[in-house]
């Protein structure tokens, strides 16, 4: 098999695997009902994933994980994830970020 044909057969069984996945929450949703552990649980998913996504670019660099002050993204980071737990708004925390990493890579 050539090498492009083993690259579409991959894109489209990738595809086809998603978009089953994703209709079948719809097509069984009547006749499939979660318990209510799991239900709860899943509420957590997606600021997990964001989680999962975001910790990764801040503290890992090319020498490994830097949790040190010099470390601007992180200390930004840690800023406005301490402003959203406290003001619980999205514009503010993300203006308080920016502010931050703006300011150390500025004049620190």
């Amino acid at each position: 098999m050539r090498d492009t044909t083993a690259l579409w057969l991959a894109i489209m069984g990738i595809a086809l695997t998603g978009v089953c996945t994703r209709c079948s929450f719809l097509l069984l949703s009547e006749r499939l009902r979660l318990s209510p552990i799991i239900e709860r649980a899943l509420r957590y998913a997606p600021a997990a994933a964001l989680s999962a996504i975001v910790l990764p670019a801040l503290v890992v660099d090319s020498s490994g994980v830097n949790l040190a002050l010099s470390n601007h993204l992180w200390i930004a980071g840690l800023v406005a994830a301490l402003v959203m737990w406290r003001v619980r708004t999205m514009v503010w925390s993300m203006s308080a970020g920016l502010l931050v990493l703006t300011a150390l890579r500025l004049f620190a």
